[in-house]
C-alpha cells in the first residue's frame, strides 16, 4: 500500500513525527517489545483525509497503546480535544510522558470507556483488540453515542485478526469495509452506525455453583466471566494463606474471582482488588457487588502496586500473567514479584499459582523470600513465598 497522499501533503507542509522516540515505560522494555507497530501508521495513513477535516473535539482514539495514534493524529494534523481511552493504566502513563516529551501534553484527554468518549465523534481511531467481546463493548458504545456521520479507522496485525471481527462490527455498523494489507497489518473502515443500537450488555454476568460466585466482566477483562484454570487450583489454598490476616491484596485481579472467593471464605478478611486494567477493575467491582461483598472489597487501578506503602501487606495473592499485550514475555511476572516484596510486611505472605514449566520459584526466594511449594499438579504449581522478618 502507498503512503496516503494527505500524509505525504502533511510530510511536505512539515507536519511530521518521529514514531521512534515513543517510550511503553512504565510498562516492560524489551528489545522484542515496541512502543508503535505499523498498524498505528496504517491507521493514521487510511484516516489522513478525516483527520485533516475533523473539528475540534471531534476525533476519539481508543486501544492507542503508548501514544503513536494520538500523538501522530495531534502532530500530524494540528489537532486538540483528542479524547483517549487505555485500557492499560501503564499505556495511559506512558502516553502521558510520551506526550511530555513531545509538547503534546494539552492536546487530549485520558478518559474511561463511558458515553461521552464518544459523544458526537466524526472520527474514530482504534487500534483492535484480539478479543471480540472488547469489540463488542466498544463498537456498541461508538454506534450508540459517536455522530450519525462517524468513520471508524481501525485496524491490527494481520495475524491476530479473524473473519468474526468484521462480523460483529457488521452488528453495529451498516459498512465495515477491509482494506489492503501493508506491512504485515490491515485496515478496517466501519461507517453508519445502525440506529437503535440496543443498551450495552455489559458486564457480562455468569454464575459458577461450584465455587456459588457470581462473577461479571466487562470486554477487556482477561477471561471474561470464566473462571481461569490456574486460578481454580490456587483457590484450594485460600484456608492456609496467612491464618489470621485481616487484609489482603488481590494482584492482577481480573474479574475479581480471587477477591471474591477470599471474601467470601474468610469473612473477617478486607480484600483490595488491584490492576493495572481499567476494564478488570470495573468487572471486579461488579463481581463484588453482585456477591454481596462490595463493602469487603475494595478495586484499585493501579500499576504493579505503585500506590501501596512499603511493608504494608499481609498477605498478596497473585497469578501473573506470562505475556505483555501479544508477546509471551516473563517481564510482568517479575515486575509484579518486585512489586509484592516491597509492599509485603514482615512475616507477609505471597501466594503465587503459575504454570510448573515457568519454574519461577527460585526467582520468588531471590526478590520475596523463603519460598515453599504449597501444591503442585500435572500443569500448575502453587507456591507461598514469606518476607523475611
Amino acid at each position: 500500500m502507498e503512503q496516503n497522499s494527505s500524509m505525504d501533503a502533511a510530510a511536505a507542509a512539515g507536519n511530521t513525527f518521529d514514531f521512534g522516540l515513543l517510550r511503553r515505560h512504565p510498562d516492560i522494555e524489551a528489545e522484542n517489545l515496541f512502543a508503535h507497530d505499523a498498524t498505528d501508521e496504517l491507521i493514521l495513513q487510511e484516516a489522513a483525509a478525516a483527520l485533516s477535516a475533523a473539528g475540534p473535539g471531534k476525533v476519539a482514539v481508543v486501544g492507542d497503546r503508548y501514544g503513536a495514534l494520538t500523538l501522530g493524529a495531534a502532530s500530524l494534523h494540528g489537532l486538540a480535544g483528542l479524547r483517549v481511552h487505555q485500557d492499560g493504566l501503564s499505556g495511559e502513563r506512558a502516553l502521558a510522558a510520551n506526550a511530555e516529551r513531545a509538547g503534546l501534553g494539552e492536546a487530549f484527554t485520558s478518559m474511561p470507556l463511558v458515553p461521552e468518549l464518544f459523544a458526537g465523534a466524526e472520527v474514530v481511531l482504534w487500534q483492535l483488540p484480539r478479543g471480540l467481546e472488547e469489540i463488542a463493548e466498544v463498537a456498541g458504545l461508538i454506534a450508540s453515542h459517536a455522530s450519525p456521520n462517524v468513520q471508524v479507522f481501525a485496524g491490527g496485525r494481520v495475524k491476530h485478526m479473524a473473519l468474526a471481527m468484521n462480523k460483529v462490527l457488521a452488528e453495529h455498523f451498516a459498512s465495515v469495509v477491509p482494506g489492503r494489507a501493508w506491512r504485515k497489518s490491515r485496515p478496517l473502515k466501519a461507517t453508519s452506525p445502525l440506529q437503535g443500537d440496543p443498551a450495552s450488555g455489559f458486564p457480562k454476568k455468569e454464575h459458577h455453583p461450584e465455587l456459588d460466585l457470581w462473577l461479571c466482566a466487562h470486554g477487556a477483562t482477561f477471561g471474561g466471566t470464566k473462571v481461569d484454570v490456574g486460578t481454580r487450583f490456587l483457590l484450594e489454598f485460600l484456608p492456609e494463606m496467612r491464618p489470621g490476616a485481616a487484609t489482603a491484596i488481590d494482584l492482577g485481579c481480573g474479574n475479581g474471582t480471587i477477591a471474591a472467593a477470599l471474601a467470601k471464605v474468610r469473612p473477617a478478611l478486607h480484600v483490595t482488588a488491584t490492576d493495572q486494567s481499567a476494564a478488570a477493575v470495573a468487572s471486579t467491582a461488579a463481581t463484588a457487588q453482585a456477591n454481596g461483598l462490595a463493602e469487603r472489597i475494595e478495586a484499585v487501578r493501579d500499576d504493579a502496586l505503585a500506590g501501596f506503602a512499603g511493608a504494608s501487606a499481609e498477605l498478596i495473592v497473585l497469578n501473573p500473567p506470562f505475556h505483555v499485550g501479544a508477546t509471551v514475555h516473563a517481564g510482568i511476572a517479575h515486575k509484579l514479584f518486585a512489586a509484592a516484596a516491597r509492599v509485603l510486611a514482615p512475616g507477609g505472605e505471597l501466594w503465587c499459582v503459575y504454570n510448573r514449566h515457568l519454574d519461577y520459584r527460585g526467582a520468588l526466594e531471590s526478590v520475596v523470600g523463603p519460598t515453599r511449594v504449597a501444591g503442585r499438579n500435572s500443569k500448575f504449581t502453587v507456591t507461598v513465598s514469606t518476607k523475611a522478618l
